[in-house]
């Protein structure tokens, strides 16, 4: 409850909201955002899947790509911590 006060009062901070958007790292994010999604819809274009892909398959799509990139980052701290 405390935290969400916190990220609540955070949030609405005008300045600091503004003062983070105006910061490197956040612009580079929004970059690499923006990136990332227009790569994937040039990349979708392509291979002519833009036409073929419902939402629902996309979604899978999206979750199988989350699952295994959450699996190759446990397997990646584990051999981290065997070291």
């Amino acid at each position: 409850m405390v935290l969400r006060f916190l990220i609540r009062y955070l949030a609405n901070n005008e300045e600091l909201v503004r003062r983070l958007s105006e910061s490197y790292p956040m612009r580079r994010a929004a970059r690499l955002v923006v990136y990332i999604i227009n790569r994937g819809k040039l990349l979708a274009e392509e291979r002519g899947l833009h036409d073929k892909l419902a939402p629902e398959e996309l979604k899978k799509y999206v979750r199988r790509f989350s699952n295994n990139l959450k699996e190759e980052i446990e397997k990646a701290k584990s051999k981290y911590e065997k070291k």
